[in-house]
C-alpha cells in the first residue's frame, strides 16, 4: 500500500519519531475515512483539492484550530510530494495551496527570579524532590524538549566532560554543555536513584519512585506545580522553560546561532521565535543608554 511506504519512508529514511509518524498516519487516515463518507470510493492517493477543500471545511465547522487545520493539510503534502516522488501520482493537488491564517501566540517566559525561586524551594532531602529540582534545572540550562528529557539515559550524561548527550527530532544526536549546579543536583540524584527499593529499567535516567520511567503528563505536572507557587503567568509547561531558556541566553548576549545549535533548532526561522523579547530587551538598554535619550 502506497500509505504504508510512505510511513516505511518517515521512519527509515527521514528517521522520523514513533510519535511524528504516528501522527502523519492519523492524519491522512482520518482523511481518507472523511472521502469514504462523503465520496464512496475516492483514495487519498486520487483526491483532487476540491475534494481536500470540503474536508477542511469539514475540518472548520468541526471548530478545529486552523493551527491544527494546517498541521493535517500539511501532513497530506507531505504524503504527496512522496507519491510524486516516487512517480505514483504526476500532480500534486496541494500545490497552489495557501495555508490558513494563523494567530501568532507570544510565548511569555519565565523570569531569572522566578526560575530560580522554584529551584531555591524544591526539597532535596527526597528522591522525588532531588529528581524534580534535576528536572526544572535539565530544561532551563540546557533548553532539552520534554520528550528528549523522558528519553535520557544514564549513559548519556558524561560528568568528567560536563556534557549531555541528547537524542532530538530526526534522531539527530547534540551534545550540551552541562553546568556544575547541574552536576552537582545530577550527583545528589544518582544517590537516591541507587537507594530505590525497586528499578524496572536501570538504563534509564529520571525514574517514578516505584522504578519505571518516567513520562510525559508526569514532568508536565512537575513543572505546573512548582511554578504555579510562583508565577501567575497563564501558561506553564516544559516548553516555557525551554524558551526562557533561549530567552535569557539572547538577553544576556549569546549568539543566535549557538542558541540554534543547543535547542537542536534545523534552522535558524525556528530559533528567531525567542528574539521577540531579547529585542525588547535591548530596546530598554538603549532607551536608557543612548545620549540622544538622555537629553
Amino acid at each position: 500500500m502506497l500509505v504504508q511506504k510512505f510511513i516505511d519512508y518517515l521512519r527509515l529514511e527521514k528517521k522520523y519519531s514513533h510519535h511524528t509518524v504516528a501522527a502523519y498516519q492519523k492524519d491522512i487516515e482520518m482523511f481518507q475515512t472523511f472521502l469514504f463518507k462523503e465520496f464512496s470510493d475516492s483514495a487519498v492517493s486520487k483526491a483532487n483539492y476540491s475534494q481536500i477543500r470540503s474536508w477542511i471545511i469539514h475540518l472548520v465547522d468541526s471548530e478545529i484550530s486552523n493551527r491544527t487545520i494546517n498541521r493535517k493539510i500539511s501532513s497530506l503534502n507531505s504524503y504527496y510530494k512522496f507519491l510524486l516522488k516516487i512517480q505514483s501520482i504526476e500532480l500534486n493537488p496541494l500545490g497552489k495551496h495557501k495555508a490558513l491564517k494563523v494567530s501568532k501566540k507570544i510565548q511569555i517566559p519565565f523570569s531569572e527570579v522566578e526560575v530560580n525561586t522554584v529551584l531555591d524551594r524544591i526539597p532535596t532531602d527526597t528522591f522525588e524532590g532531588l529528581r524534580d529540582k534535576l528536572i526544572v534545572e535539565l530544561f532551563y540550562s540546557t533548553g532539552i524538549r520534554r520528550i528528549e528529557l523522558v528519553q535520557l539515559q544514564l549513559q548519556d550524561v558524561d560528568v568528567s566532560q560536563s556534557l549531555i548527550k541528547v537524542l532530538g527530532k530526526r534522531n539527530k544526536e547534540r551534545f550540551i554543555p552541562l553546568i556544575p549546579s547541574v552536576l552537582k543536583t545530577y550527583e545528589s540524584y544518582c544517590i537516591k536513584r541507587a537507594q530505590l527499593k525497586t528499578i524496572k529499567d536501570a538504563s534509564v535516567l529520571f525514574l517514578t519512585q516505584k522504578g519505571a520511567r518516567i513520562y510525559e503528563m508526569l514532568v508536565y505536572r512537575v513543572i505546573t506545580t512548582y511554578f504555579d507557587t510562583v508565577s501567575s503567568k497563564v501558561k506553564k509547561s516544559p516548553h516555557i522553560l525551554r524558551h526562557s531558556f533561549a530567552t535569557h541566553l539572547l538577553n544576556n548576549g549569546a549568539d543566535l546561532n549557538a542558541v540554534k545549535e543547543l535547542l537542536g533548532h534545523s534552522s535558524l526561522a525556528a530559533t528567531q521565535v525567542y528574539t521577540h523579547n531579547s529585542v525588547s530587551e535591548l530596546k530598554k538598554v538603549y532607551e536608557k543608554s543612548h545620549p540622544r535619550t538622555l537629553s
